[in-house]
C-alpha cells in the first residue's frame, strides 16, 4: 500500500469521525442535528496537519445562536483523536433552504 493511499484512508476515517461528531450538534431552536439539517457544506480533514476545515451555514443570518453552534462544532471536532486544530467558516452562499435537509429531517419536521 502506498503512503498516499494510506493517507487517503486515514483522511476518510477522520472524515467519518467528523460526521459522527457533527451529528451530535443540534440547533437549539430545531430538534435536528446540523448535519441532517444540511447546514454543513464541506468537511475537509487532514491527517497530516491534524486539522479539520468545515464550511457551513445557518438557517438564517440572524440566527441568535450562531456563536454557540460554531463553538460546539469546534469542541466536538477537537475531541476526535488526532485532531489538534479546527477551522469553521460560516458562509451564506448558497443560502440554506429546507430542501437541503435530509429526508429524515424533513419527515421529522413535517416537510414531507
Amino acid at each position: 500500500m502506498s503512503e498516499q493511499t494510506d493517507l487517503t484512508e486515514q483522511n476518510q476515517v477522520m472524515y467519518d469521525e467528523a460526521v459522527k461528531a457533527l451529528m451530535k450538534v443540534y440547533d437549539p431552536e430545531i430538534p435536528v442535528n446540523v448535519w441532517l439539517l444540511g447546514l454543513i457544506y464541506e468537511v475537509q480533514p487532514s491527517v497530516e496537519r491534524k486539522h479539520i476545515d468545515v464550511v457551513m451555514t445557518l438557517t438564517s443570518p440572524a440566527c441568535p445562536v450562531a456563536g454557540s453552534i460554531v463553538v460546539e462544532i469546534e469542541y466536538r471536532l477537537l475531541a476526535i483523536e488526532g485532531v489538534e486544530t479546527v477551522n469553521v467558516e460560516l458562509t451564506w452562499d448558497p443560502p440554506w433552504s429546507p430542501e437541503m435537509m435530509s429526508e429524515d429531517a424533513r419527515l421529522e419536521l413535517g416537510y414531507l
